[in-house]
């Protein structure tokens, strides 16, 4: 059925997105649960950017490569306004476990940089079909190690990290700040955007807005069933709401989608860190939805995004 049909359910959504969304929809692309893998990977990166805002010349972009507890050396690209050093965040782009680069995530991760002055690192964790759970974990939490032990070596202040996520990314974040707090590692923050949190979609929110918009309720399974075996998607590596306790994990700021799928979950993960003590700062925008803030050019919920994650991580890494 055309995604236009859905679009006069969601009355709250704003002109901009509603913008977005029809244009989407009458582009005529296959969704993306109807492709193979590697046809979505390839979709995701040739449409990456086209939304999003002018990109940011900063002071250092490097490649470099940080090893994985199986050997294999991880891609990952620094961003940096100046080369004094600074407190770092680890950021993992979304996509579901299966899309995503850190290609397609440069001019966010450079907006983040740019904005709070701090350096940014992100992440090339390996991807499914060909890597499944918890290859992912695993690659990100090699990653935070790594950059609080060897930082150093790039002229980073690795006793000052954040790590930080959009969606899948997200995900990751939320789990390396709890095995970076039972490793006794300090963040300073882990910076969500709409994280998935839950192991099935069973939250009203996924019925509420599972038609129709960025996300649908078919994409789930999709990405999931790339990524995990059904029986073990109550792990709380992939479920952070399912994790026994997060008492004592880094302070959190989650900025939310107002009609996601995935806005009730990440709520009642902030609604468990906060009944364990963890301070939390969460901001929802109105009227767009999951993706949004890779939508800078055209959605201005998504540069007041930009602007109000790059405020919290510069406040917990100051100093």
């Amino acid at each position: 059925m055309h995604p236009l049909k859905f679009l006069p359910e969601y009355p709250q959504l704003t002109p901009a997105m509603r913008s977005v969304l029809e244009s989407i929809a009458r582009a005529g692309l296959a969704p993306m649960y109807t492709l193979t893998a590697q046809e979505a990977k390839a979709g995701y990166e040739a449409n990456s950017g086209v939304l999003e805002v002018p990109r940011a010349e900063l002071e250092r972009v490097e490649l470099f490569k940080i090893p994985a507890r199986d050997g294999a050396q991880l891609a990952a690209r620094l961003y940096a306004p100046s080369m004094k050093p600074l407190p770092v965040l680890l950021y993992l782009h979304g996509g579901g476990f299966t899309i995503g680069s850190i290609a397609t995530h440069d001019i966010l991760c450079r907006e983040l940089c740019r904005r709070s002055g701090c350096a940014v690192v992100s992440l090339d964790y390996r991807l499914a079909p060909q890597h499944r759970f918890p290859v992912a974990v695993n690659d990100a939490w090699d990653a935070t190690q790594w950059l609080a032990a060897q930082g150093k070596t790039l002229g980073l202040d690795g006793s000052r990290l954040a790590v930080g996520g959009d969606s899948a990314g997200g995900t990751l974040a939320a789990v390396c700040a709890i095995m970076a707090r039972d490793a006794g590692l300090p963040l300073a923050l882990q910076l969500l955007f709409y994280p998935g949190c839950a192991a099935f979609q069973d939250a009203p929110s996924h019925t509420r807005f599972g038609r129709g918009l960025v996300l649908e309720a078919p994409h789930f399974d999709w990405f999931f069933d790339h990524y995990i075996d059904r029986g073990e998607r109550s792990d709380w590596r992939f479920a952070p709401l399912n994790a026994p306790d997060v008492e004592g994990v880094a302070p959190a700021w989650f900025g939310l989608a107002e009609c996601d799928p995935l806005v009730d979950d990440a709520l009642a993960y902030s609604d468990k860190l906060r009944a364990a003590g963890v301070a939390v700062d969460l901001e929802i925008y109105r009227g767009v939805t999951h993706n949004f803030v890779v939508m800078g050019r055209v959605i201005e919920e998504a540069w007041q995004a930009h602007a109000d994650a790059a405020r919290a991580l510069a406040h917990a890494l100051k100093p």
